[in-house]
């Protein structure tokens, strides 16, 4: 299943208003546009690219790149790693992601979050005859923790950032083995309080699992901070090497070197080397 972008430039155009804290009139006012041009923007009712890319520079948006999500025309390359997979289960009115990695040698297997529910997970676990030995958290969000019970994961970990009352808590930096996988934890904190991306080494790819911390062409709202939200994407997943798969928490895969490319909340990566 071709899953959509998460994020339309409705829904990115207002994280990055409500993240810098700005009223329409600000936006509009600095942007020199009229009030009633940026309200269409934002609403979806129209999209003027002289609007657009004043708007964006007022949100330090790469307006390029938000022309591209907004116009269609871009999506991510797919991702197909042996080691890796991918299961999206329905949560209210939403998808979520959760996924299984395992070290193909040896069966050995981790899961990261939960979705809405574990059977998808717990049905390709046992039909690869693997065997899960931990569960990780990227967050507590309900739609990430929902069936934590189900997988009986002889481990479960949380950063303690955000316990959880089911799960072992760890400091940020902490790492464990899967077979042979290595498995680092980064703090990847904003959107919550305990956000953590897990980077996987071991497989033909590195693979971080970064929960709502960053999506295809976008980002997870700053619940708790927007500034640190971008600041630790920049240093704990941008810094990654480019071909590093990136595993959001909704949306399709993508890596780091297309963020870099095509995210609009990152305009300082445009026009930089992308491995």
């Amino acid at each position: 299943m071709e899953l959509p972008l998460e994020d339309a430039l409705v829904d990115m155009v207002g994280k990055a208003q409500r993240g810098l804290g700005l009223s329409d009139e600000v936006v509009a006012g600095r942007a020199a546009v009229a009030l009633e041009d940026w309200i269409a923007l934002k609403s979806g009712e129209s999209v003027d690219s002289k609007v657009l890319q004043a708007v964006a520079a007022v949100l330090g948006l790469h307006a390029p790149s938000l022309a591209a999500i907004a116009a269609g025309s871009w999506r991510p390359l797919p991702v197909d790693l042996d080691g890796l997979a991918q299961f999206t289960t329905t949560f209210g009115d939403m998808t979520v992601n959760a996924y299984v990695i395992w070290d193909p040698a040896s069966g050995e297997a981790a899961a990261f979050d939960t979705g809405a529910t574990a059977e998808p997970m717990l049905t390709f676990l046992r039909g690869r005859g693997l065997k899960l030995r931990v569960l990780f958290l990227t967050h507590t969000h309900p739609d990430h923790v929902a069936d934590i019970a189900a997988l009986s994961a002889p481990e479960v970990w949380v950063s303690a950032r955000e316990p959880h009352e089911a799960a072992r808590s760890f400091e940020p930096g902490h790492s464990w083995r899967i077979g042979a996988l290595s498995i680092e934890s980064r703090s990847t904190w904003g959107h919550s309080r305990g956000g953590t991306t897990f980077v996987v080494k071991g497989l033909a790819q590195p693979v971080a699992v970064v929960g709502d911390a960053l999506f295809a062409g976008s980002m997870g709202g700053g619940g708790v901070s927007f500034a640190e939200a971008l600041g630790t994407n920049r240093r704990e997943i941008f810094s990654l090497p480019g071909h590093t798969v990136i595993a959001p928490g909704h949306g399709p895969l993508t890596t780091v070197g297309e963020e870099r490319l095509h995210n609009p909340f990152y305009p300082e990566f445009k026009g930089q080397p992308s491995s």
